[in-house]
């Protein structure tokens, strides 16, 4: 009976990673190696240099950290492999937690302006 739990527990564990060989997984750290790489390029390079504005740096840098956001959590959190149910959950949370942070930094900004003009 030992025997027949081992071999279910390591077909499990197999299948649970099938979807992510060691090619994919250093496809996926070189897609996050190079997408740094442009990150210190803009940083270190481009932005001191003024070749681009801080404006376009800033949304450059909140895409690029976006992208990477989700080669971390689509493949080393698995999450590319669960159903799709399970992915628009997750999804919408995000969604809704960018949404919130976004209209506090607008709500705080607002405030700022308004309470620092009347003492």
């Amino acid at each position: 009976m030992s025997e027949h739990n081992i071999q279910n527990t390591e077909e499990h564990a197999h299948d649970e990673h099938a979807g992510l060989s060691k090619s994919k997984i250093w496809q996926v750290f070189f897609i996050l190696l190079g997408i740094t790489v442009v990150e210190f390029i803009i940083a270190l390079v481009i932005l001191p240099k003024g070749m681009m504005g801080h404006t376009t740096g800033n949304v450059l840098y909140i895409l690029l950290t976006i992208l990477k956001a989700y080669y971390i959590v689509a493949y080393f959190m698995h999450l590319k492999f669960e159903k799709t149910g399970l992915q628009l959950a997750l999804g919408l949370a995000f969604i809704f937690i960018i949404y919130f942070i976004v209209l506090m930094l607008i709500e705080g900004g607002y405030l700022h302006l308004h309470m620092s003009l009347h003492p």
